[in-house]
Parts: C-alpha cells; structure tokens; sequence
C-alpha cells in the first residue's frame, strides 16, 4: 500500500512588535475623578497663597463691621465673641482634643494670635488713627523674616526684605495722613500685637500640626485656649454684655464664622503649606481690603498718593511670593510634595551650591 506524504505545514509568520501607544496628552488632574482634581487644584501653591490671602481680606472688613453693625464701646466683647464662640463650634465638629506636649503649644498658639494679640490690637487701635495702626502692622513681613532666621535657621532672601520695606511704604502713603497725632503708647501695643502674630507664624511653622490631627481641629484648639482669656477680661473691663438686635448679632456672626473660624482656618493651611515669609506679606491685603471697604461702603476717596501706595502693596506682596520660592544661603530643605496619582516620581533634587 503506497505511504502517504506529508503535508509541509505553513510556514510561521513572524509576529509584528507591538507600536508604542502615543503619550496621553491628558493632564495630570483630567485623570482625576472631580473631588480629587479639585483637591489637588487646592494644593498648589498659588491656589493655596489665594486661600491664604482670604483671610486678611476678611479681617480687613472689620472696621467696617464694627462701625456699621456692633455696639459701640465694646471692643473686648467683639474679641471675645469672635474668638470662645468659633473655637467652642469647630470643638464639637472635630470632637479631638490636644495630646501631650500639644495642651502646652495650643495654649501658646492661642494667647499669641488671639488672647493677647485681640486685646493689644484694641488698645492700640482705640489710641491710634487707623493709618499709624495699620502702618506699624506693615512690620509683620520683616519681623517673621527676622523670628524665622532666629527660630527656623532661615536667613531671610534679600529680595524679602527689600518687598518688605517696599510695603510698608506702600501701606504708610495708602493709610496715613499729615496731619495725624501718634501716640507712644498705642504705637508700643500695635507693635508688639504684631511681634506677637509674627512669632506665632513662626513657630506655627516650626511645630506643624500633629498627626492625625485636622486643620480645623488645631484652629479649634487655639481659638478656644484665646477665647478663655479673652472672656473674663471683657466681663472685667466692660460689664455684662448689652441686649443685642438683629443687625448687631449678624455683626458678630460674620466675624466670628466667616472673619474668624473660616479666615483663620485658610490663613493656618497657608502657614502650614507655604514659607513663612510667603505667609507674612499676604497679611498686607488687610489694608488694601480696608481701604476699599471704606471707599465702597463708607464714601471715601482716594488720592493721588494713596493709589500709589495700593500699587506698592500689591508689588509688594507679589515680590515677597517670588521672593519666597528663591533658595536662600542656611534653609532648610522643604519637605517633597506628595505626587499625583500616575504621576511620574519625582527626581531627586540637585544639592544647593554651597556659597
């Protein structure tokens, strides 16, 4: 029986590699879901100094406010009322009390910004034109570069103290006139109120925040630990608060959840994610938001050389921004930012060339 023959099988084709499939032009935050793309917008620096900035912006409304809404003759119960009731609320929201060394660093964080800044920032203020006031506040930017070289070992950029001189310049020609009387007194207190915020951004800056712990529950925290100082010392200078109407509690409501609890929380956050120079000068909006308050809501005018000084402040907290991002001789290294989802890593920084 003859055999068959074989059937020669096909021969293999060679398989064809794969292209690389073409770089997504995506961003990194359309890759998100729409609550994390926001969070993450949130966190960059510029959206975080903006934040920040709310903070003095609202506190520069509180002239006007309290013209326009409180009591007069009150100023100690205004304190009180912006600080015990704010802190007392974010308590029961948060429901976390400090540990440890953290009782002591609140108590302090808390008498320096608000138990006994609030009350040197009244006296000064009650003595002092509002220009003199606002000018010797202008001082904050140079004095936290000041703690900071002092507490932080961060030796201040030339570029800070020059936009810092630069506000306060601009804050003198914005607010002050030549007719006004200055009294040492009120000159001592509205200086040492601002000594007293300036070392509070400062070691705010040092210390950070515990773990575990949210930002809303630190500024709980220190407003508390403020407002029990303040509220005996309003019952001891100014008796028992008066009988309050409609327009008097929406005063005090707006300066307690909105320039208080909310401006204080954003203004912390930016403390926490920025340096503390960069912090320092948006501090300088409160003049400006001032001033344009009085204008919009009061009738005010501006002159020549006020619309001066408001240019210098705005060119002065720009230059102390940029000024912040610059590496300094003596800082320490900043802490690397937590990378986006997919993202790449990040290299590893070069080392600073020594000078």
């Amino acid at each position: 029986m003859p055999r068959s023959l074989p059937v020669p099988s096909a021969p293999s084709i060679p398989s064809v590699p794969s292209l690389p499939s073409a770089p997504s032009l995506r961003s990194p935050l359309s890759a998100l879901s729409p609550l994390s793309a926001l969070s993450a917008l949130a966190a960059r620096r510029p959206v975080v100094a903006a934040l920040a900035a709310l903070g003095p912006a609202s506190w520069g409304t509180t002239y006007v406010v309290t013209t326009e809404l409180l009591p007069p003759g009150r100023p100690m119960l205004a304190a009180a009322l912006r600080a015990l009731p704010a802190g007392l609320l974010l308590l029961a929201v948060t429901r976390r009390l400090p540990r440890g060394a953290w009782w002591g660093k609140a108590a302090l964080l808390g008498l320096l910004n608000f138990g006994a800044f609030f009350p040197l920032l009244f006296f000064g203020a009650y003595r002092l034109p509002g220009g003199v006031a606002s000018t010797v506040g202008a001082v904050s930017p140079l004095l936290v570069a000041a703690f900071g070289a002092g507490v932080l070992r961060v030796r201040p950029a030339p570029g800070t103290l020059l936009a810092g001189l630069l506000g306060l310049l601009g804050v003198a020609l914005l607010v002050l006139r030549s007719d006004v009387a200055v009294d040492p007194a009120g000159v001592a207190a509205m200086l040492l109120a601002t000594a007293l915020m300036a070392l509070a951004v400062v070691l705010a800056k040092r210390w950070g925040r515990p773990a575990g712990v949210s930002l809303l529950a630190l500024t709980g925290w220190q407003l508390t630990a403020g407002g029990l100082v303040l509220a005996p010392l309003a019952l001891a200078t100014e008796g028992a608060p008066p009988a309050l109407d409609a327009g008097n509690a929406a005063g005090y409501a707006y300066l307690g959840l909105v320039g208080t609890a909310l401006a204080y929380g954003l203004w912390f956050r930016g403390i926490e994610r920025l340096p503390a120079s960069s912090v320092s000068f948006l501090g300088l909006v409160n003049p400006i938001v001032a001033t344009l308050a009085g204008l919009l809501v009061l009738g005010q005018t501006l002159s020549p050389w006020q619309l001066a000084g408001l240019a210098l402040v705005l060119v002065s907290v720009l230059a102390g921004q940029r000024a912040a991002r610059l590496p300094t001789p003596g800082a320490r290294p900043a802490v690397p930012a937590t990378p986006l989802p997919g993202a790449a890593p990040a290299r590893p920084a070069a080392p600073a060339n020594p000078r």
